[in-house]
């Protein structure tokens, strides 16, 4: 037997009480003050976005394992912390946590640490990152399935626009770094952990417990997924020159003259283990964070030509950042988020392309001429794109995939890929970098291609989202009305089966015993008593019926020498129950000229089929039907016409006509669309 298809929609919890979300939004943002903080201790700008450094390609054996070592540590970690995302409080807290000795570090005045100190310190430190940005991610999820998908689009949006404000906040590279840094970077950290111990001390029950078990299945596949994304990030540290030569088949000299080669070819089997990890994500998954990953990529050339206009404006840049991103906040809590995203997207891809044509190609004027507001309006516009864009996308597949794993690792290792593949473009007619620093503002007509790119692409997944959700609702509603028609059959069938069963039974059984007249209806008591129990017997199968059936095998049994059929040569199908219900009112209509017409009375069906409809008449030559009779019948409760044939065909979306002539008989017409 076939099992019925389950249809699931996604459950959400009660809405949070107001003293519950302002706790949760406390914490979220001390894990979006972490991240600031990780972010603007990375140094150029450009790699802010690319996930964590990968260090020099090392030949030693005695050297690789001081790489390779943390990259382990974070792997653990991410996994771990992937493991506990439903913990996010605690996530949250312990991302703060491993912040400290590196903020202690830069306190002014502080004792000596000894070179143990300052190693376990920036580990701890680089795995601060991870932890909370999985914490704010999980964060976001559950506002989302709690019902407050604005607020739960805000604090994944928060994530990526933390990591924005942390890159102006670096500054334009390791000269132009902000000399206050350490200062800003222990104020921070205070100000995460004021905001956020009191919050998950004051509600120890933030996460409200799950009350349906999630499957094996879809609890191991999301942990795969991060274990693989953070293990890519260790193969650039797995790579010595020796590895590399052989792998590009050039000598070692000419390695070193050709960084970005080598870049690219590392960017490319990070990639291909995210692809991996993309796979094991889901299809949700892998579409939202391949998305946010584009934003990240594209933003950082512009954004990089921001920052180094506003060089000289530290103030003004991040107060401009940090606008960007409750301006970009803002439009995520919008019920209109997607085409307020895209539609900044578009407005900042147009703006980029003005910039290279104004500048005749050459964009980087913007920067030795310290174009302040063109820069500041462009850092405000990425800044709140990429916010919205990243909010947007969460909000859309927060119910289909885990969040901390889709915008988090994986997002992680695409954008790192993307960034060390674009390197091997940042070439000048020589096939050598023009500058160490500006090459990726040379690409601002990419980056704004990349821009119209993911306007398109959160555009597209909102609306696959849509269809998905319209297409679970409309099963929901089948399934429902399948199992009220069930409950109905099964209702009816104990009256029908205790008395009208039984009465035609009892006819059967005596009917020959009474004559000719008996006998006749002795079989007409058989045939609607096997009907009738077949209806009941069936139900189950009934209501799941689905497929084509011809009508006219179903017409063919009730012709005779009375009933004239005039058929279509080629199969007249329908689906199972609209055929069904079109043959039952054919013969309600035949037992109608059976029973008022007469006893000399003769019937003739014709079936017309055609692609749009099927038109069923049956026409007599009996006494017909006088005027006014049906509306009078209805009155008195006699239903037969209006409910088995009219009833019937218009319940289908079809329509029925009944016409007469005086004695010139009656003529029925049902028309049954197709679907």
């Amino acid at each position: 037997m076939r099992e019925d298809p389950v249809v699931t929609i996604p459950a959400a919890v009660p809405r949070l009480p107001a003293a519950r979300l302002a706790r949760t939004l406390a914490a979220v943002s001390g894990g979006c003050l972490v991240l600031t903080v990780g972010a603007s201790s990375t140094t150029p700008v450009s790699t802010v976005l690319a996930g964590p450094p990968a260090g020099p390609l090392a030949a030693e054996p005695q050297v690789w394992w001081q790489w390779v070592l943390p990259r382990g540590m974070l792997l653990v970690v991410t996994v771990l912390a992937v493991i506990w995302a439903r913990h996010w409080p605690r996530l949250i807290l312990a991302g703060i946590g491993l912040t400290v000795p590196m903020a202690y570090t830069e306190v002014p005045g502080r004792p000596g640490m000894s070179s143990t100190g300052w190693l376990l310190a920036g580990w701890a430190a680089d795995a601060a990152g991870p932890v909370a940005l999985i914490g704010v991610l999980g964060a976001a999820g559950w506002l989302i399935r709690s019902g407050h998908v604005g607020w739960g689009a805000v604090a994944a949006g928060s994530g990526t626009g933390a990591l924005l404000v942390g890159a102006t906040m670096v500054g334009a590279g390791w000269l132009r770094q902000v000399p206050e840094m350490g200062a800003w970077h222990v104020g921070l950290t205070v100000a995460a952990l004021a905001g956020t111990v009191p919050a998950v001390l004051a509600g120890s029950a933030l996460v409200a417990a799950r009350t349906v078990p999630r499957a094996p299945r879809r609890r191991i596949r999301p942990v795969l997924a991060a274990g693989v994304a953070a293990a890519a990030l260790m193969l650039p540290n797995l790579s010595t020159d020796d590895r590399m030569s052989r792998i590009l088949g050039v000598t070692m000299s000419a390695l070193m003259r050709h960084p970005s080669a080598v870049a690219g070819v590392t960017g490319a089997l990070v990639l291909l283990a995210g692809l991996g990890a993309a796979g094991l994500a889901g299809r949700w998954g892998a579409a939202a964070g391949l998305t946010v990953a584009v934003v990240q990529l594209v933003v950082a050339a512009p954004l990089l030509l921001a920052v180094w206009a506003l060089a000289g404006e530290t103030p003004l840049r991040w107060a401009a950042a940090v606008f960007g991103v409750a301006l970009g906040a803002a439009g995520a809590a919008s019920r209109r988020r997607v085409p307020l995203a895209a539609g900044a997207a578009v407005f900042c891809a147009v703006a980029l392309f003005i910039a290279v044509a104004a500048t005749a190609g050459a964009p980087e004027k913007l920067i030795y001429q310290r174009e302040s507001v063109p820069g500041a309006l462009l850092l405000v516009g990425l800044c709140a794109t990429a916010t919205a864009l990243a909010g947007s996308a969460a909000a859309t597949v927060a119910h289909r995939t885990e969040l901390p794993v889709a915008l988090g690792p994986l997002v992680a290792v695409l954008v790192y890929a993307g960034h060390q593949i674009l390197q091997a473009t940042y070439l000048g007619a020589d096939g050598l970098p023009e500058s160490s620093y500006l090459n990726p503002v040379y690409h601002l007509s990419t980056a704004a291609t990349g821009l119209l790119v993911t306007a398109a692409a959160v555009g597209a997944l909102y609306g696959a989202e849509l269809l998905v959700t319209r297409r679970a609702e409309r099963r929901a509603a089948e399934e429902i009305r399948r199992q009220a028609a069930i409950a109905e059959r099964e209702r009816l069938a104990r009256p029908i089966h205790d008395g009208a069963l039984q009465v035609l039974a009892l006819v059967a059984r005596h009917g020959p015993d009474l004559g000719p007249d008996g006998a006749r209806l002795a079989e007409l008591a058989k045939v609607h008593g096997d009907a009738l129990r077949r209806l009941i017997a069936g139900a189950d199968a009934a209501a799941a019926e689905s497929g084509d059936i011809d009508l006219r095998v179903l017409l063919a049994p009730y012709e005779s020498a009375q009933v004239q059929l005039a058929l279509p040569a080629e199969p007249v199908l329908l689906p199972v129950h609209r055929a069904r219900e079109l043959a039952a009112a054919v013969i309600a209509a035949l037992d109608n000229v059976r029973r008022h017409a007469g006893e000399r009375a003769h019937a003739w069906v014709l079936v017309d089929d055609d692609p749009r409809e099927v038109r069923v008449s049956i026409r007599d030559d009996g006494v017909g039907i006088r005027a006014g009779r049906l509306p009078q019948a209805a009155a008195q409760g006699r239903l037969g016409v209006a409910q088995s044939i009219v009833g019937r065909v218009r319940n289908l979306g079809g329509s029925a006509e009944i016409g007469c002539s005086g004695d010139a008989g009656t003529e029925v017409e049902l028309r049954l669309p197709r679907r």
